[in-house]
């Protein structure tokens, strides 16, 4: 599993370590770590470092000065190193000494040719986009040169992934001790490329933000004993569809019937066109261990939605099952809850507007999951789910592609996460789960995608869990 960190609580534990280590060790070891890094790119990509034409991008910060004493072990390796400051009275003393003794040199212009640049610009602790100084040395990176960015992509917020202005797009980020948010989170994550952790001997408390990997998915998806029937693997009712979204159900079920679950029940008035897909399906109402409720449900059901949220069953609660929802009722409720919005949804629940959610979605998932006293799944181009806990982790989903971004992607989560629910997993375990294998899922089939393709590619990615 990945963890993530908040920039005051990786400072705090940098402040603690830096005590108990030499003045300027934890620079060193950053450094260290920052170069090899570069020196394993150089080597892929044109045999090794000696002869590289390294170019640093230093800002007036610890950022930069990683930057330097990492340009300094690789020009002692034999690379030619230029650091282009982003303002010459402000560069780290140590490290511009450093990279001066090792034979390095300053220069006001970024070099026409390059094998590789350094963004050492701002560190994690930057806000607001690149300054107009900074982006103006990024803009001067040579076309198709791979960019290393030094902890974090410039620009980019550490704690949230949001982009306030012009921000560093990285082939690589090598960052310290700890990943942030940011690296996580879309459009953050996106600017990122492929992330190296340097582990520089940090001590760190629970994380803020989590995001899964196989080996964790594949421990808690539910898999049937000797003794398991039907019953026993647990049974999902969908209450979904309508006259004018009949696919909606059909969708919703072909998630479920591929969520592990032992049977699916559908109730509503597409159960023709249900049964006419998957005759599998039962029909009509029954003992069930948990419900999705409101994909293309349409107007006029707000009943059939708190009718069962007042019994005893887990609900996942989508779409137009969303729609005024009534707070203190879900907080009330004993058995697992997952909602499952997206920004616009989540908007109308906390009574914001859109942007607002899109802005902030990590302060938007934990708020609406606090408020409503249930596990929230955030859907997006960075999915997120909270739990609704105290100092519970938010969790990031680390899958998908752009693809997802289709008609009745959705309703397949919904029962695929509904599923899994009724298999026994909490509604935060179900809707981390369930994004998961949705995500590996859209990556298997690729695009153009259509949404029942995602149900149908959905064993496959169960299996790519446990033998990747």
């Amino acid at each position: 599993m990945r963890t993530a960190y908040s920039v005051e609580t990786v400072r705090g534990a940098e402040r603690e370590l830096m005590a108990r280590l030499p003045e300027g060790a934890l620079m060193q070891r950053a450094a260290a770590g920052l170069a090899a890094a570069c020196a394993g790119l150089l080597r892929r990509a044109r045999g090794g470092v000696y002869g590289a034409r390294v170019v640093l991008l230093v800002g007036p910060g610890d950022n930069g000065g990683d930057a330097l004493y990492a340009g300094a072990r690789l020009a002692r390796r034999g690379a030619g190193v230029t650091a282009v400051p982003m303002d010459p009275e402000r560069m780290h003393a140590g490290g511009l000494a450093a990279l001066r003794a090792a034979g390095g040199r300053v220069e006001p212009a970024v070099p026409q040719r390059a094998d590789l640049v350094l963004d050492g610009l701002l560190g994690i602790g930057g806000r607001g986009g690149l300054r107009p100084a900074a982006a103006a040395l990024v803009e001067r990176i040579p076309p198709g040169v791979p960019v290393v960015a030094v902890d974090l992509p410039s620009g980019v917020d550490a704690d949230t992934g949001e982009l306030a202005g012009p921000a560093v797009t990285a082939d690589v980020t090598v960052t310290f001790g700890a990943y942030k948010p940011g690296l996580l989170i879309d459009p953050g994550a996106s600017r990122a490329g492929a992330v190296h952790l340097v582990d520089i001997g940090l001590e760190l408390p629970p994380p803020e933000v989590e995001a899964l990997q196989h080996a964790d998915v594949a421990g808690l998806l539910p898999e049937p004993t000797a003794s398991s029937d039907k019953y026993r693997r647990g049974v999902v009712g969908i209450v979904a569809g309508s006259a004018q979204y009949p696919g909606a159900a059909v969708l919703a079920v072909a998630g479920a019937l591929r969520g592990g679950a032992g049977a699916v029940r559908y109730v509503g008035p597409a159960a023709d066109a249900v049964l006419a897909r998957y005759p599998e399906t039962l029909i009509g109402p029954g003992r069930v261990q948990a419900w999705v409720v409101g994909p293309g449900l349409g107007d006029g059901r707000a009943g059939e939605v708190a009718e069962l949220l007042a019994g005893d069953a887990a609900v996942l609660v989508d779409a137009d099952g969303l729609r005024g929802l009534d707070a203190a009722a879900l907080r009330a409720r004993t058995a697992p809850t997952l909602l499952t919005p997206h920004a616009g949804e989540a908007a109308a629940l906390l009574g914001v507007s859109r942007e607002s959610v899109e802005g902030g979605r990590l302060d938007a998932v934990r708020v609406l999951a606090q408020r409503y006293g249930a596990a929230v799944l955030l859907k997006g181009s960075t999915t997120l789910v909270a739990s609704g806990g105290e100092d519970t982790a938010v969790r990031v989903n680390p899958t998908g592609t752009p693809w997802l971004a289709t008609a009745g992607s959705g309703d397949v989560l919904s029962g695929l996460a509904g599923s899994l629910l009724a298999g026994g997993l909490s509604g935060a375990d179900a809707g981390a789960v369930g994004a998961y294998l949705h995500g590996l899922a859209a990556r298997r089939t690729g695009g153009p995608l259509l949404a029942h393709q995602l149900a149908e590619a959905l064993p496959a990615a169960w299996r790519d869990t446990r033998h990747p």
